[in-house]
């Protein structure tokens, strides 16, 4: 009898176990209270509508820390959560790659949908680093650790010529203000009788995000140069802002990986320019980055696109305004 009950448990534990590794991995769940229910997408959007809805929304993001949103897919779960909320805040440009989908699919009529970046001046991606092969040869021995990338890859890695537009409108720090000011408006229109608590919050967060623009303003008047080199081409919108150039290992794809042609190219340039930085993002593999670094003798940092936290930033309670911090102090060593 022992033995079929202990078996019996056995076979509980493992259909358990089963269950849990096929749940969703969204398990969050607004809870009843008389709060506003709101859903957004990536981190800054989410960052931005905490500063302004305060303690008046229950916000659940849908990219988890750790996660890179273009690789982000909706489960189940996520479908319920937008069953469920009143509000929807994405951040438009075509960053979130789900969304018109998603919609189409929501059957909440009463669902308020707020693309924040809506109305901004967009800019394409600087270069599309299109090169041939057979025509193009670099030994990549001299590279030391940078892996072969084949053909196949290299392919797919340039057709992209339907990304041309940066969705990473939030690194304007100008820009962050207008996305912000997006979801106050839409906050106001659906919660009137709370109207000056989030006009209050706007203009607090607004004035902090000011102090931060003048304080890039006069940490980056002066250096020496104009010119980071970073992994793929997120910080246009940065750049523009404070008359800066960034030179892309690769275009707007973050997984994409460069071919031998680019890697010999994007070499040279550093020497040419004697850059002591390579930029590399925390959610994405620095290998390419790492192995430009080590040919030329520069050394490798985070630039970050503020796309997503990482499990430690989250528990180190870092957000947009802190990772910008950050984000000045390694463009501050690279532009010297």
């Amino acid at each position: 009898m022992k033995t079929r009950k202990n078996r019996g448990l056995l076979v509980l534990a493992i259909c358990l176990c089963m269950l849990t590794a096929c749940s969703p991995r969204n398990t969050k769940a607004f809870t009843q209270g008389d709060k506003i229910s709101v859903v957004t997408t990536i981190y800054p959007v989410y960052d931005f509508t905490c500063h302004v809805a305060g303690d008046k929304a229950e916000i659940i993001n849908l990219v988890p820390a750790g996660v890179e949103p273009h690789d982000f897919e909706l489960t189940t779960g996520d479908m319920q959560l937008l069953e469920q909320a009143d509000i929807f805040i994405y951040n438009g440009a075509d960053m979130e790659h789900f969304v018109d989908k998603t919609l189409k699919s929501v059957s909440n009529e009463n669902l308020v949908v707020v693309e924040c970046a809506k109305g901004l001046e967009l800019i394409e991606a600087e270069h599309s680093h299109s090169h041939d092969d057979e025509e193009n040869e670099y030994e990549e021995d001299n590279l030391g650790k940078q892996a072969e990338v084949s053909k196949e890859q290299s392919e797919d890695a340039h057709d992209h010529e339907g990304e041309s537009l940066d969705p990473h409108t939030w690194l304007s720090i100008d820009n962050a203000i207008k996305e912000t000011e997006a979801i106050k408006d839409a906050l106001v229109a659906f919660d009137k009788d709370n109207a000056s608590y989030y006009e209050n919050n706007f203009n607090a967060y607004k004035e902090e995000l000011e102090e931060l623009k003048a304080l890039y303003e006069a940490e980056l008047s002066g250096l020496s140069k104009d010119t980071i080199v970073v992994a793929h081409e997120a910080f246009g919108y940065l750049c523009a802002e404070y008359d800066l150039h960034q030179e892309g290992i690769e275009g707007l794809t973050a997984e994409s990986e460069p071919d031998s042609a680019r890697m010999k190219e994007i070499i040279d340039f550093c020497r040419e320019q004697e850059v002591k930085v390579i930029f590399f993002e925390e959610l994405v593999s620095p290998k390419v980055a790492e192995a430009i670094a080590s040919e030329i003798g520069a050394e490798t940092m985070v630039l970050n696109p503020i796309e997503g936290l990482t499990a430690e930033q989250e528990d180190e309670g870092l957000d947009y305004i802190g990772l910008m911090k950050q984000n000045l102090e390694a463009l501050k060593k690279a532009l010297q």
